[in-house]
């Protein structure tokens, strides 16, 4: 296993990508000022990871958690059943980052997202390790496993209600051993408030 911390004294973002990514990031830029929260963290500069979100105990984590990848130039991926790409505008959530999950069959998604990470070049992954907007004491083990499995490490997002600063804390490889590394995960989240505070424990 290993950790290693980010420097919440500034908030650089991935390199220039386009004219496109620089619309995206002044409009995500503007919509989090207005809102009143504050980036802290450098993006560490990864192609291929599972960004760990939380807390996620309301809707509008995913509104805030989207508002900052665009301010780090950063796409992010979701997973999501594959009935929603379906049809004549599947193709919108596809272009928004949905990676599309057959829930249909006992399909073993570990193993789809390692092959969906070693098709693509770029894969940000976010999962809430939650997995439910209502309190989860015990946390699901599938985003660490996707990781692990991937090869790819886990980056901590920090989204606190309390403080209202979404911060990027730490790049953690994942070791294989679930119960320490997860423990060494929840310790950037102790004392962290989600929108609804009493759904959420670290």
């Amino acid at each position: 296993m290993s950790e290693t911390l980010i420097d919440g004294s500034t908030a650089r973002p991935a390199p220039y990508s386009g004219l496109g990514s620089e619309i995206v990031r002044w409009l995500s830029s503007a919509y989090l000022t207005l809102a009143g929260w504050k980036v802290r963290g450098d993006w560490p500069g990864v192609d291929k990871a599972v960004l760990v979100a939380a807390p996620h105990t309301s809707n509008w984590d995913g509104l805030n958690m989207l508002a900052t990848a665009g301010f780090y130039r950063v796409k992010l991926a979701w997973m999501g059943k594959k009935s929603l790409t379906q049809g004549p505008f599947g193709w919108v959530l596809k272009a928004m980052g949905c990676v599309p999950i057959d829930r249909s069959q006992s399909n073993d998604v570990v193993n789809v997202m390692r092959e969906a990470f070693a098709r693509r070049a770029r894969l940000i992954l976010a999962i809430p390790p939650e997995g439910t907007r209502t309190l989860a004491r015990e946390w699901k083990s599938g985003f660490y496993h996707i990781a692990h499995g991937a090869g790819v490490p886990l980056v901590i997002s920090v989204l606190d209600y309390g403080t209202k600063t979404v911060s990027l804390a730490a790049v953690i490889e994942p070791s294989g051993d679930y119960a320490a590394d997860l423990a060494l995960i929840r310790a950037h989240y102790v004392g962290v408030k989600g929108k609804h505070a009493e759904k959420f424990a670290a």
